[in-house]
């Protein structure tokens, strides 16, 4: 695992009102980025970024590519600057973090953007259960179980966590429609929400809705978030006016988890493409358990909505996966894991997991190759949240057992252009068609195969086993890949001597052969090793770059340049020689491979002919950034192939086994750069799990057999091929003789089955034997390592020394020697399989013996594949059938009956002789080691093992960091092959720790795996650097190991007993002076304060310190419950202590206790680590007193210090507000006269209005200093006039400055005594210990005095009496507790046994209660110092359910140095609400910190104007400008001690804000409460009187409304002569009170959308002017026993109506004011043109610029305003002006109403002003009630006259057709004669037969 720790960084350009800026790192292409945190000159994170390495651990060329940018800007526009550090130091020693400070970060060009960070790295090299982790040195090794897994058949689940998603409504703006009543509804996972309903387009909601969740975070983060705004009054139909969707890790991924008052666009539900539909403001957070919540910002004003809008997710796509097909699937197994057992298969499904959604497969019946074509789809959000696709092989009816799993990365799939960089091309997620393999608890995997298949050779050979488990069992390797597997021949383990035990190899090495059929993935396998060369030699360079200088850096650059140009060209070679792409990913990667490729080329190529100017310093940056883009595309997520595979045989049981990443061994015949990292190269891999473990060092190679050819030739020994068969014997009667007894056959293989004799045995197809069978001698053990120490010994000191050598045999044969006995090997009679007779046991008592028969093997033929896979068989021959498979031949259960058949042969590897090295130990001591049982001290005890030599050191007693010193020689260490490849692969060196208390090893504390350093040639040898090696003990961390390695290369000449042998101390060897840490004496001062909290009948405690040996013991605290503190305070220690920081150990804590049998009885235990913030200066040595600048109370060293620090000249309002003055007067010299004037007098008018304002809100209460700190956020100019709050957003423990108020002492917890605790969870408290610690070193003449010590002037340690005020002011942010998504919080204040606080007080239906109590009480401190404060919910019937508590340890803020008891005020009043409380005066207060501190007496002028403190002098002009304009001053002694207070660094008056929890959630934040405490000690006299601060009344007021008239009204009706008219009324109302709605009385039959009214709407409302809400009560249902009280902007909403009487009323436009941001009023109708939010222009005397005075005035302080404002109305989406109010607003409170009353609309009393009857038109009436006035004025007369003569005509037309009507058709039929004269043509005419037809 790597962790980063993001610090801090500095901008030098930041301003503090720039947008925000976040840093991105960017690690082997996977991302992390910070939470967003506004830009400032230094921000500080303090955040942890994480990285889990899997199976690829930390290599040296690994770097950190780290960028700083502005949050939401794109770059390069928004780069602050970005730099790559290596994380070579991390490799070389992971248990060290690598701190960097002020890292100079980088533009693109390379150029210094001035901007730096702070970081930290940490690195945890271990591995997870079941599978394989790299570590630093190369090794593959395996950390866990595998039992669990075996016995389960399940895959681990991911822990779940407790979240809780808020959603807040705030308010929404130009919602469409109108006359419209909005409801929200929210749905949050599966639980939906709804709001209350209100009124109008742009309603005021401010609603909190909470959903909890019990998930993993990769499930929460796929639920959805659906806001949907609605009418309430149409519910069924078109109810919907908008939607938003986004999903809860949009939230989560956000900076702070949190989108604090972001506008939601609102779109159509069908036509998400369309319009916006209205904007809805909302606040988003995701509370997550164990993190705590950011205090959100209240945006400040009327903020933008576009400016301000939450864009949706940035792409939102679907992801499809597609399952065809499975190959090979595995076997049906037993309940325990038995090898070569088979059975059918069983049902089987295939299940896919992404970003919280399951979906699975249909279920297919037994088949070995089941076929689904299922497709599947995810939705997928880019950039992605969830980084790991999830697919599991089910097995069983019930789809219950997972059979196998297999993950995609996405970061692998994935490629963002802005991680790529450098113009890099990206593209989607795309994989495949290949197949996975799955992993599950045995090596097998199920394959999707598509690709064609090729045979692949699989070669291992293995050089050593070590540390291999005991027992009678047999030992062997299987190594395996897929289901082929080989496996070695069986061996006994053999005893060191020591401890571990060993397979006896020696020279002849047993070799692995594994043929199987996979694709070929070469072209793949080639192009990603090809970059990973890449990209280790470029770091690899780019690191010696970074370390030099002058002229080398010129030879390395023109090095790395040219290397990088030469891995270009043969990686693009490669790029353009392969065939068509297979897959789209294929494809994608190609082409941004050679895109990136190319372009490195290019730079690679060009820059070296620029040599002479080229900058090899900025060199480094471009290399890093190189490296990291060629990194984030060297992966291969299609490797097709699964791991390699190897398994630790214990008889017929697979114990333990390792992965092996099967392309970091493949081989290529392009080159060596094509090959994997680890191709033939030595790899030590640790394998097992529990007891059962294994240590080997093998070589591994993998490529397609036809380019096998070269491998024999790559082996450092040479190959043998052997068959071999076991005679057995049995001795009946004293003569032995095949007499098959108990079953046993004359011959049999290793495993003791029934065999072929030698005489049947024939070679296989191609081969001949080599020689005749010969009868193997038996090999004898090695030597145990106790006899060459002691020999060692003897040659370093003369024969001087003699020690005795319990352990092992001594012998002065070679280790190597055979021996030349009976070549019979007896074995035990029962049990059938083989197993050899214990050593003890004599032949001749033997009842069963064997021997082994063996005869070579050889080609016949030669041919160009390697021989040793001709033995499973070539491409051209027939292959194996499984039942040759040598993993199941060797491993067939006893029970079974094969037929006999040809036995395998087997493969060795032959050494001629082995190189000798000596390892040097150097064990220096273990620190802070865990014990397993409850013990204060064990018998440690530390084994050290390389290869087949192990010791043990000395047993140190006593400690828990036990000390050694001793070096440990193991010699000689036989290691087979070239000595220049150990160097490369050294041998890993492994120390166990152990407690040593009884007889046997003892108890297992830890383990660690160390790397020496390798000397090939002593002349260069350099001493080694002792390091500390962390210890991994059974359940997790364990301590450290502080040692150093060496292993010498022991010349045949013998010149390396040249060397300077170890020193020799009481029989051991000592470590050298060169390696031996530099001690100093240090003097360690301790307060030990007191005992507090211990759990059970504690009376008589006592803390023992111990530190290195030496142990410190406390007086007996004589009555604890009366009195727990020490009588004794002060105590010193001297020792010697190593210089290093690391090396030293950490300072032990117990508690005892004296029972009733005065027997003493560990009570609790604790340890302080990191001791380096407990160091200080030493007393004594310190600056003369007159340049002493004494240390603050955060210096932990004294104690009894402050600093003070004061401006030098500090400058008074006066001088700043002079010096504006001065400006403006020279800019009336210039031509811009006219604008200074103007500003100078805007200036004057606010400064006298905001001053008179002061003065008005200083004397109300202390609510006005609270909403003056909300507002100014805490930051009010210095001098100002103005008591000041200070209001901190977390606890007051938390405030940086103030160090947690653990300056005087800290508190240290204790814990229960005993072993470490299980995985997962904390230690058990059991008390705490309260003191401080003080570490300085000391002089070496042990003639100079000893110095005095730090903790002086300390104050009294017993009880102390003191009265306590708790000021509870208000809550926010509760968590819901009732059903309707409310709560009735109330407060309880319990301090010892004292509880305070009422069910009745409580606060309705809130979530946001404003408490304003204070609760005072008395305790005696330490005694009770724990005060906790509770939120609890009140319901109708106890018990009542708690919200959240939060607790205060008032003993640390009565003894904090920072004067954490009472808040200092900023100005000194006498009397009124703001009256000093404190019990001492300021003055008497800076006499007492003088004293208190060591520093002179303060010093006062006789008039108090002055004062010398700490050897400066102060005047009270520095602070104030003039006289006191405030009222109650107090007299100028204590202003100017009250000044000089504030400038040190103490506690001002302040409000902190707890986070409130829960214990049924722990971890998860409930919510928030402001509040502050006072202690006040009794000794000093009694306090001042106490803060009022009852919560503020809303103050009743009342609204004047007079509507006179209205213009230019849309006209809704029409008359019956097609008139457009409407019958005018207005109504109104206050926002939240619907039912307070009046209305004019109607304008009728207005045609020109005039109306006149004169009517005057009176709304009485209350209102909180700090706040700038309408308080409204009311109750939500009939049977609610409260009223909820709700708050809302005063607005007020008039609408014009259109009066219908048979149908609905026609809205003819809507009206919406603010009061308190009140549009300017036009004063014609004419003027006002423009919508209410639209900039108003002001002429200036010779120009148009916008108006100084704001765009709004508040009503509240005009009181008064009157004009024309307009109306508007809602159509196709916009808002369109449909009308003009004239309206006069008038605003008065209770008591102004009362004096002036007047009547509604036009009723008495009619004045303040009189209106009159409006003067409308006469055509303005209503016809049902007037119907004779319709005559007069309904018609228009001056129409009528033309009317009427046309009616007469018509009438006469028809009398003359009636009488008259043959000369009517006579005078017509002319007329058509005339149209058609005769022969023209014309139309023919029908005339129907009747009279008045003519004839023809």
């Amino acid at each position: 695992m790597l962790r980063l720790h993001v610090v801090s960084v500095h901008i030098p350009g930041a301003t503090g009102f720039g947008p925000s800026v976040h840093l991105s790192v960017c690690f082997r292409g996977t991302s992390r980025r910070t939470r967003v945190v506004p830009e400032e000159r230094s921000p500080t994170w303090n955040e942890e970024l994480v990285w889990s390495l899997d199976e690829c651990p930390l290599s040296p060329t690994d770097t950190l590519s780290l960028r700083l940018q502005h949050w939401d800007h794109p770059l390069p526009r928004g780069d602050l600057g970005g730099t790559t550090v290596s994380l070579d130091q991390l490799v070389a020693n992971p248990s060290l973090p690598m701190a960097c400070r002020d890292v100079l970060l980088l533009d693109h060009w390379d150029k210094p953007t001035g901007c730096t960070i702070t970081f930290r790295c940490y690195y945890t090299p271990c591995g997870k259960a079941g599978n394989a982790t790299v570590t630093p040195q190369g090794w593959v090794a395996l950390l866990g179980a595998l039992e669990t897994l075996q016995s389960s058949g399940r895959a681990p689940v991911e822990r779940k966590e407790d979240f809780q998603v808020r959603v807040r409504i705030i308010q929404a703006r130009q919602l469409q429609g109108n006359d419209i009543r909005p409801v929200v509804k929210v749905l949050i996972g599966k639980r939906h929400f709804r709001t209350r309903s209100q009124t109008g387009n742009n309603p005021y909601f401010n609603e909190v809705f909470c959903q909890n969740f019990h998930e993993t975070p990769e499930q929460l983060v796929a639920q959805p978030i659906r806001i949907q705004v609605l009418r309430s009054q149409n519910l069924c139909t078109k109810a919907v006016i908008g939607t938003f969707e986004l999903d809860i890790g949009t939230v989560y991924s956000a900076p702070g988890r949190t989108l604090s008052w972001q506008w939601l666009s609102l779109q159509h539900p069908q036509h998400h493409d369309s319009h916006s539909r209205g904007y809805l403001q909302v606040s988003l957070a995701v509370r997550r358990a164990g993190e705590r919540v950011q205090e959100q910002e209240v945006p400040s004003g009327d903020e933008d909505v576009k400016s301000n809008l939450l864009r949706p997710p940035p792409c939102a796509t679907t992801l499809q996966i597609r399952v065809y097909c499975a190959q090979d699937l595995p076997q049906v197994e037993p309940a325990r894991p038995c090898l070569g057992v088979r059975r059918g298969s069983g049902k089987v499904a295939v299940r896919v997991s992404f970003a919280g959604r399951t979906l699975c497969t249909r279920v297919m019946l037994p088949s070995a190759n089941p076929e689904w074509n299922e497709v599947f789809f995810f939705p997928l959000r880019l950039p992605p949240i969830c980084e790991e696709i999830q697919l599991d092989l089910l097995r069983g009816s019930c789809r219950s057992k997972v059979l196998g799993t297999a993950t995609i990365h996405l970061s692998q799939i994935y490629q963002d252009p802005e991680e790529l960089q450098g113009g890099t091309p990206g593209f989607l997620p795309c994989f495949g068609p290949a197949f996975l393999p799955l992993y599950g608890p045995r090596p097998d995997c199920a394959r999707q195969q598509l690709p064609p298949r090729c045979q692949w050779g699989l070669c291992g050979v293995f050089y050593s086993a070590t540390m291999v488990p005991e027992g009678p069992d047999l030992l062997g390797f299987e190594l395996g890949i897929g289901h082929d597997s080989s496996a070695t021949p069986l061996s006994p383990p053999v005893f060191d001597g020591n401890l571990y035990h060993h397979l006896p190899w020696h020279g002849d090495k047993p070799v692995v052969a594994v043929t199987s059929s996979w694709e070929d993935n070469c072209r793949r396998w080639d192009t990603l090793n090809l970059l990973r060369t890449l990209c280790r030699r470029l770091e690899r360079n780019t690191a010696e770059l970074r370390r030099c200088r002058g002229d080398t850096a010129k030879d390395v650059g023109v090095k790395l340049l040219w290397e990088l140009e030469q891995d270009c060209k043969q990686a693009l070679a490669q790029l353009e020689a392969q065939p068509t792409p297979l897959t789209a990913l294929d494809e994608q990667l190609r082409n941004s491979r050679r895109l990136l490729l190319r372009h490195l080329w290019n730079v690679a190529k060009e820059a070296p002919v620029k040599a002479e100017k080229y900058d090899w310093d900025t060199l480094v940056s471009g290399a890093e950034r190189w490296l990291r883009r060629v990194a984030a595309l060297a992966v291969e997520p299609q490797a097709g192939v699964p791991n390699l595979v190897l398994w630790l045989l214990q008889g017929q049981r697979r114990v333990g086994c390792a992965h092996v990443p099967v392309t970091d061994v493949t081989f290529s015949p392009i080159g060596p750069d094509a090959c994997g990292r680890l191709c033939g190269k030595m790899q030590t891999i640790f394998l097992g799990s529990g007891t059962v473990r294994a240590q080997v060092r093998v070589r591994l190679w993998l490529c397609r057999v036809c380019d096998s050819g070269a491998l024999p030739q790559l082996l450092e020994g040479s190959l043998q091929f052997h068959t071999e068969t076991y005679e057995n014997q049995t001795r009946l009667l004293g003569k032995w003789g095949p007499w098959k007894l108990l079953g046993r056959p004359p011959f049999s293989d290793g495993m003791g089955r029934e065999g072929l004799p030698p005489g049947k045995i024939q070679p296989p197809k191609g081969w001949r034997w080599e020689g005749p069978w010969n009868v193997e001698l038996q090999p004898r053990e090695m030597l145990d390592t106790g006899s060459v120490v002691c020999e060692m010994l003897q040659e370093l000191n003369g024969n001087q020394i003699q020690r005795s050598c319990s352990n092992g045999t001594t012998s002065d044969t070679d280790p190597g020697a055979v021996s030349e006995d009976e070549p019979w090997q007896s074995e035990c009679f029962w049990p059938r399989p083989f197993r050899p007779k214990p050593p003890g046991s004599v032949l001749g008592g033997a009842l069963c013996r064997r021997r082994r028969w063996h005869r070579g093997l050889v080609l016949a033929q030669p041919t160009a594949v390697a021989p040793l896979f001709l033995l499973q068989g070539v491409p051209d021959t027939e292959d194996t059938p499984k039942e040759d498979n040598p993993a199941v031949a060797l491993l067939e259960p006893w029970g079974s009956q094969p037929s006999l058949e040809q036995p395998l042969p087997f493969i060795l590897c032959t050494f001629p002789c082995p190189s000798r090295f000596q390892l040097r130990c150097y064990l220096f001591r273990a620190l802070d080691l865990t014990p397993g049982i409850s013990k204060t001290s064990i018998a440690t005890a530390a084994h050290v093992s390389i290869m087949d030599r192990s010791q043990r050191s000395r047993v140190v007693r006593g400690v828990l960091d036990p000390l050694w010193e001793q070096t440990l020689l193991l010699h000689p260490v036989l290691l087979f092959g070239n000595p220049q490849g150990v160097r490369e692969d050294p041998p890993a060196v492994v120390v166990e720790v152990f407690d040593q208390a009884g007889e046997g090893a003892g108890v297992f504390l830890g383990r660690c795996v160390c790397t020496p350093e390798v000397w090939l040639d002593l002349g260069h040898r350099e001493p080694p650097w002792l390091q500390p090696h962390p210890l991994r003990g059974p359940w997790g961390p364990a301590g450290d190991l502080v040692a150093a390695f060496e292993l010498l290369l022991e010349p045949e000449d013998g010149t390396l007993a040249v060397l300077t042998p170890p020193p020799l101390r009481k029989d051991v060897l000592g470590i050298p002076l060169g390696i031996r840490p530099r001690l100093q004496r240090v003097a360690l001062e301790v307060l030990a304060w007191g005992l507090r909290g211990l759990r059970g009948a504690v009376r008589e405690p006592r803390l023992e310190l111990q530190w290195e040996d030496q142990t410190l013991s406390t007086p007996v605290i004589k009555d604890f419950a009366s009195n727990p503190n020490f009588p004794t305070t002060t105590f010193l220690l001297t020792l010697a202590l190593p210089e290093e920081e690391q090396l030293v150990p950490p300072i032990r804590l117990r508690v005892w206790d004296r029972g009733n049998r005065k027997l003493e009885v560990l009570v609790g235990q604790g340890c302080v680590r990191g001791l380096g913030q407990y160091r200080c200066r030493t007393p004594g040595l310190e600056q003369p007193p007159h340049q002493e600048q004494p240390p603050g109370p955060g210096d932990t060293g004294t104690g009894s210090y402050t600093v003070v620090s004061m401006p030098d000249e500090p400058l008074s309002l006066l001088a700043i507000f002079s010096l504006w003055k001065g400006l403006c007067s020279h800019l009336l010299t210039r031509a811009w006269a006219r604008i200074a004037q103007i500003l100078l007098s805007c200036l004057g008018k606010k400064g006298n209005g905001d001053k008179d304002m002061e003065e008005e809100e200083e004397e109300v209460d202390w609510w006005s200093k609270f909403y003056t700190a909300l507002e100014d956020k805490g930051e009010i100019p210095w001098g100002t006039n103005r008591d000041r709050l200070k209001i901190y957003g977390c606890e007051l423990e938390a405030v940086p400055e103030f160090q947690g108020l653990q300056d005087f002492c800290q508190t240290f917890p204790l814990h229960k005594p005993g072993g470490p605790p299980m995985p997962g969870q904390d230690p058990e408290p059991v008390g705490e210990f309260k003191g401080l610690f003080c570490i300085y070193p000391l002089p070496e003449e042990p003639r100079v005095p000893p110095s005095p010590q730090h903790f002086q002037q300390l104050p009294p340690s017993k009880p102390q009496d003191c009265l306590v005020r708790v000021y509870i002011v208000r809550a926010f942010d509760l968590s819901p507790c009732d059903v309707t998504g409310l709560s009735d919080p109330y407060v309880r204040v319990s301090l010892g046994k004292r509880t305070l606080g009422q069910r009745d007080q409580y606060v309705p239906n809130t979530l946001e209660p404003v408490f304003g109590r204070m609760f005072e009480m008395t305790a005696t401190i330490p005694l009770e110092k724990d005060l906790k404060v509770t939120l609890l919910d009140r319901d109708r019937l106890p018990p009542d359910q708690e919200i959240g508590s939060t607790s205060i340890d008032l003993e640390n803020r009565l003894l904090s140095n920072h004067r954490a008891h009472c808040g200092l005020p900023t100005l000194h009043h006498t009397a009124g609400p703001a009256a000093w409380r404190d019990q001492l005066c300021p003055s008497r207060t800076l006499e007492l910190v003088a004293v208190t501190r060591g520093l002179p007496t303060p010093e006062f002028s006789p008039d108090g104007l002055a004062v010398t403190f700490n050897h400066r002098t102060f005047l009270l002009r520095h602070f104030e400008s003039g006289p006191p304009t405030f009222r109650h001053p107090g007299p100028p002694r204590e202003r100017l001690a009250l000044h000089v207070l504030n400038l040190c660094p103490f506690v001002p008056e302040h409000l902190e804000t707890r986070s409130l929890y829960n214990s049924a959630q722990p971890g998860l934040e409930q919510g928030k409460l402001q509040m502050w405490v006072d202690i006040f000690p009794s000794n000093l006299g009694p306090p001042g009187p106490p803060v009022n601060i009852d919560p503020r009344k809303a103050e009743r007021y009342e609204l004047r409304c007079v509507v006179w008239n209205v213009r230019d009204t849309d006209l809704g009706d029409t008359n019956l002569l097609g008139q457009r008219m409407s019958d005018i009324y207005v109504t109104g109302w206050l926002d939240g009170l619907p039912e307070q709605r009046q209305h004019t009385d109607i304008h009728y039959r207005s045609q020109d959308g005039h109306g006149a009214f004169n009517w005057r709407f009176l709304f009485p409302f209350e209102f909180l002017a700090a706040e700038k809400l309408c308080v409204i009560g009311r109750r939500e249902h009939v049977w609610s026993l409260d009223k909820t009280v709700l708050k809302v902007p005063p607005k007020l909403i008039l609408q014009v109506w259109d009066n219908d009487k048979f149908k609905a009323d026609d809205l003819l436009g809507v009206l919406e004011l603010d009061l308190t941001k009140l549009p300017y009023p036009a004063l014609t109708p004419r003027l006002c043109r423009g919508m209410p939010w639209e900039h108003r222009s002001v002429p200036w005397p010779w120009c148009r610029t916008p108006a100084l005075a704001p765009s709004s005035i508040n009503l509240f302080r005009m009181r008064r305003a009157r004009g024309w404002w307009p109306c508007t109305m809602q159509e196709d989406g916009a808002q369109r002006l449909s009308g003009k109010l004239e309206l006069s607003l008038e605003l008065l409170t209770a008591e102004e109403a009362e004096e002036r009353p007047v009547g509604k609309g036009r009723e008495e009393p009619n004045n303040y002003p009189t209106l009159p009857v409006p003067r409308r038109s006469k055509s303005s009436f209503l016809w049902l009630q007037s119907p004779l006035r319709l005559l007069r004025y309904g018609i228009r007369w001056r129409y009528c006259g033309w009317a009427g003569l046309a009616l007469v005509a018509v009438l006469l037309l028809f009398l003359m057709h009636i009488f008259f009507p043959s000369s009517m058709t006579v005078k017509m039929v002319d007329q058509l004669r005339v149209l058609h004269p005769a022969g023209a043509e014309h139309p023919k005419m029908e005339h129907p037969p009747g009279r008045g037809a003519m004839p023809a």
